[in-house]
């Protein structure tokens, strides 16, 4: 509750600044100076409302207010970043500069004001547009691991995926192109590293999305860790249509594959925040592998690899981060994680932390592409 209060009145205050520099636009007369404040409003609390009409079963309410406020979610950031610089010039205008004093200086509710007003939602619109095109086009990522074990191949192909966010924003035609680009590489081995769905089940089960997930295609199968996502929807839920659409989920457990890999699955830290059921520890998940053969661990946050690289885990992979998924939150990430996109080695412990396939809230990344992301293992030796 705490956190919902929190981000509701950051909300309310961004968007107020916003509403104030936008003022200039807004139609003069009774009627339809209401008309757009009611609208600005519907669109700039949309998300939050649209999510909760989604939980409350109203989905013909839902999916606009989603698809609106996904949007403006991100019209918001840029919005709010080419204000604030118009606002620091305009302070900085009144400096008596040669050929800046004065520049800049101008009312908002002004012929000026309005002028710029339009163009600053001019540039966030054509950002959003950019940001959408690059959001739809996932990059195939190659990527060599070379660990110390014995390989029972001389390759061993693995397509990682994370972060599709299935849901409302993104369904059929998004998820049929990306299954198309990872079955077209003939893995040995598919890992979805949670936040395959974005919250509620309801769109996904709708669009029956389960039908084309059953299409996935691995000469080991297709394995799947949970994300912070899908607890915030319903967790044994998820489990259950992953399962049930020939996906195999790993909660806080293990699986020898037939390959020799040892292949872990760490349950999302998400759990203990949200249901104080505190997750097993990698040590306890370890001790039930085969130390000799190759250790491949997921979990979905990439929180303390510094940990995971003092134990005999040879690959760790993740997602979660976005990268960013908006410019400049990859600084952010970047600050919070010890790897926030790619690949890194520490010790002997190799990782690849992907930015995802999809996006959360606006349909827009801006900090870099998406991408799937293909892992071809390769060990000291290769035995038969």
């Amino acid at each position: 509750m705490i956190f919902f209060l929190v981000v509701l009145t950051v909300t309310i205050l961004v968007n107020l600044y916003i509403y104030y520099r936008t003022r200039p636009v807004f139609p003069s007369g009774t009627t339809g100076w209401w008309l757009s404040f009611g609208l600005f409003w519907l669109i700039a609390l949309g998300y939050m409302l649209g999510r909760f009409a989604e939980r409350a079963g109203l989905n013909w309410v839902a999916e606009p207010l989603i698809r609106a406020g996904s949007w403006w979610l991100g019209a918001m950031l840029y919005l709010t970043l080419i204000f604030l610089l118009l606002d620091i010039l305009r302070g900085i205008s009144w400096i008596p500069l040669p050929g800046l004093k004065g520049f800049f200086s101008f009312p908002w509710l002004s012929a000026k004001g309005k002028t710029v007003s339009l163009v600053v939602y001019a540039v966030t619109a054509v950002i959003l547009t950019a940001g959408y095109i690059n959001a739809r086009y996932p990059a195939l990522i190659r990527q060599q691991v070379k660990i110390s074990k014995p390989m029972t191949s001389p390759t061993y192909k693995i397509v990682l995926a994370s972060d599709i966010h299935l849901g409302t924003m993104i369904a059929n035609g998004r998820l049929t192109r990306m299954i198309h680009t990872i079955n077209s590489q003939q893995p040995d081995l598919i890992l979805l590293a949670g936040d395959i769905f974005d919250e509620d089940l309801g769109p996904v089960i709708r669009n029956n999305l389960g039908d084309l997930l059953k299409n996935l295609q691995a000469r080991e199968g297709t394995y799947a860790i949970l994300g912070n996502h899908e607890f915030f929807g319903n967790a044994g839920e998820a489990e259950k249509y992953l399962e049930d659409h020939k996906i195999k989920v790993l909660r806080d457990n293990s699986v020898l594959l037939p390959s020799g890999i040892n292949l872990v699955g760490r349950e999302d830290i998400t759990g203990n925040r949200m249901n104080g059921q505190v997750r097993k520890s990698l040590p306890e998940l370890l001790a039930k592998t085969e130390p000799s053969k190759p250790v491949i661990v997921m979990d979905h946050q990439p929180y303390h690899l510094k940990e995971v690289a003092a134990l005999p885990v040879d690959l760790q992979v993740s997602g979660h981060t976005h990268h960013g998924q908006l410019w400049p939150f990859n600084y952010i990430t970047s600050a919070m994680f010890e790897i926030s996109k790619g690949y890194g080695k520490i010790g002997n412990t190799h990782f690849y932390i992907s930015p995802g396939v999809g996006t959360w809230g606006p349909p827009i990344r801006t900090s870099c592409r998406p991408e799937i992301i293909v892992l071809e293992i390769s060990g000291s030796v290769s035995y038969q």
